[in-house]
């Protein structure tokens, strides 16, 4: 006959996730502040995105706007702002990622994800 399940201590976890909360709070925090760039059509546009997915600056080099092909400049800011919020996003990714580093999810019935709790 198969062992019960372990009970979690409720009062160990309950700290965890306070513990988690607080490392995400932090982490988002630190987002704000980290800024990711992109560019395309060769470096004829830049832009920059921070962690916390907004966009920070457009720079245009002047010989990308050709007033006969204005849609061709049009494309080249939008390939490289998708592309930097794509980066920003993964960079949330890893920060987030590490707040729930070493909590015992398997106690929780397979995780937090039903908690609504961003990153996971």
């Amino acid at each position: 006959m198969p062992k019960p399940p372990r009970m979690p201590n409720m009062q160990q976890m309950m700290q965890q996730v306070q513990k988690m909360q607080q490392d995400m709070a932090a982490a988002q925090e630190e987002l704000k502040n980290e800024v990711v760039e992109a560019s395309a059509g060769g470096g004829m546009v830049t832009v920059k995105v921070s962690g916390d997915l907004q966009l920070r600056e457009v720079n245009i080099d002047p010989s990308a706007v050709d007033p006969d092909d204005v849609e061709i400049l049009g494309d080249m800011v939008l390939a490289a702002v998708n592309e930097a919020l794509r980066a920003a996003q993964e960079l949330a990714e890893r920060k987030m990622g590490g707040a729930t580093a070493g909590l015992d999810l398997g106690a929780l019935g397979g995780g937090l994800g039903g908690l609504g709790l961003p990153g996971l």
